[in-house]
């Protein structure tokens, strides 16, 4: 359910407890065996005005771990591509450039503004390219994303650090500094306080900041995120709402039990 963000002083950013962690794997089975035994009923989620949808993978992660999101997607009346980038290690300018000609691309092919959907690290890269291209974006969903600009929050910081510096060279060139600030489009961040990978606090983002930006928490892992059957609704009912007419979410019926109550400080 969407949840009001309040401010917590106390709070010193720290990454996800070692028991997440430890438990993602088995998790995300769980997750993925929920998603095919559901997989003929997730095909009655809302349909699509077949708009673009571009659909960034994770940290380390490529296409083939968005594959069951897009293929669903695709059955629910959109166009779902992935970025066919290869895996997603480096940040670099040519990296962000070759995203920037995907969502080009897109937008050409489709002939409007298209969604962008990203897990994690992908999410992060969304919302950037959204600033970048707000004529181009209809709206950005986040999946367990280090949206805050604290990498504390994340289990991953060594080695993203290792591979790519402290300070990535898209920060150098001035881009990927104001993380925490929304992009100037709808944008939905669905985070889950079971995640075992990035703290669930370095995902809220402020709803105060934009009349049009939303938190949905799940129950769910962060590798299970792509595959969740309750993240599939919550996305199929993000990218179903009318261009122009955004709201906030609202699950309804026996489907608000899948959403936590919980207000998120």
């Amino acid at each position: 359910m969407t949840a009001v963000t309040t401010t917590n002083p106390g709070y010193r950013a720290h990454p996800p407890s070692r028991l997440l962690s430890l438990t993602e794997p088995s998790r995300a089975m769980g997750e993925l065996a929920a998603f095919l035994a559901l997989r003929p009923l997730l095909s009655f989620l809302p349909r699509g005005d077949g708009h673009g949808v571009l659909v960034l993978p994770g940290f380390m992660a490529t296409d083939g771990s968005t594959g069951p999101m897009r293929r669903l997607l695709g059955q629910l009346g959109y166009d779902a591509v992935g970025w066919k980038l290869g895996r997603n290690v480096k940040v670099d300018n040519v990296r962000v450039a070759a995203m920037m000609n995907c969502v080009d691309e897109l937008y050409r092919r489709t002939g409007g503004k298209i969604s962008i959907v990203g897990w994690s690290l992908g999410g992060v890269f969304a919302r950037e390219l959204a600033k970048q291209a707000p004529d181009k974006v209809r709206q950005v969903i986040t999946l367990g994303s280090p949206i805050s600009d604290d990498r504390d929050h994340s289990n991953a910081r060594r080695l993203f650090e290792m591979l790519n510096g402290r300070e990535p060279e898209p920060m150098r060139a001035g881009q990927f500094r104001k993380l925490a600030e929304a992009p100037p489009v709808p944008t939905t961040s669905i985070l889950t306080k079971g995640d075992g990978v990035v703290h669930w606090r370095g995902s809220v983002q402020r709803e105060d900041a934009n009349p049009q930006t939303e938190n949905i928490e799940v129950y769910a892992s962060h590798i299970g995120l792509g595959v969740n059957p309750a993240v599939m609704l919550a996305i199929a009912d993000r990218l179903a709402q009318p261009k122009g007419e955004w709201s906030p979410f609202e699950a309804k019926g026996c489907a608000g039990f899948a959403f936590p109550r919980s207000r998120l400080h």
